[in-house]
């Protein structure tokens, strides 16, 4: 009875263990995540961090939020 009850408590453990392992996701310093459920935005901006989504409903897009310079060409002749 005891073994019983104590291989379904690991065997609870381990699948849940599972599941946060499968939903965890971090958000670095320097991006914002957007969480989609089924294709429609929910909720606001996750802020940068640990966060949670429901696996296989979910989906975290992460937004880089670091200011990306490109080259200019010289502009000659812009003036008479």
């Amino acid at each position: 009875m005891l073994q019983e009850i104590l291989v379904t408590g690991v065997a609870v453990g381990s699948a849940g263990l599972v599941y946060v392992a499968a939903a965890a996701r971090v958000v670095k310093q320097y991006e914002r995540g957007v969480v989609l459920r089924l294709g429609r935005l929910r909720g606001g901006v996750r802020p940068p961090g640990f966060t949670l989504i429901v696996p296989g409903v979910d989906k975290l897009r992460k937004v880089n939020m670091q200011i990306v310079t490109m080259p200019v060409p010289a502009q000659d002749g812009i003036t008479r």
